[in-house]
């Protein structure tokens, strides 16, 4: 099983969540996170006075399925999030060793 963790802007949250539940992924967790990559942030005025926004709002969406459907969740999450410009996001792939669900007691695979 592997977690995908991926920081996408806010506006493409929707087309992400659906290109997802259109391959079947039946659950996800979304943060509202703040942070910067390359972008390294922007300036702004307000009432007059020039600032600096160093950390951008991000969404983050984790989700966990199985390693044969990997590739193609990690497919789906690029076409959606895509936008072309600088700060689209990164995805994060990482292992998981095992999952439970708390209600039943089923693991693994029979969890997700």
């Amino acid at each position: 099983m592997k977690k995908i963790e991926a920081i996408i802007k806010p506006f493409k949250l929707d087309e992400v969540r659906e290109a997802l539940s259109d391959l079947g992924v039946s659950g996800l967790t979304v943060t509202e996170v703040k942070g910067f990559g390359r972008q390294k942030g922007h300036t702004e005025l307000y009432r007059g006075a020039e600032y600096v926004v160093d950390f951008l709002p991000k969404i983050k969406v984790e989700i966990v399925v199985s390693s044969a459907m990997l590739e193609t969740a990690v497919d789906a999450i690029i076409k959606a999030a895509n936008t072309g410009k600088i700060g689209d996001g990164k995805i994060f792939v990482s292992s998981v060793e095992q999952v439970i669900r708390i209600r039943t007691g089923e693991t693994d695979d029979a969890a997700l």
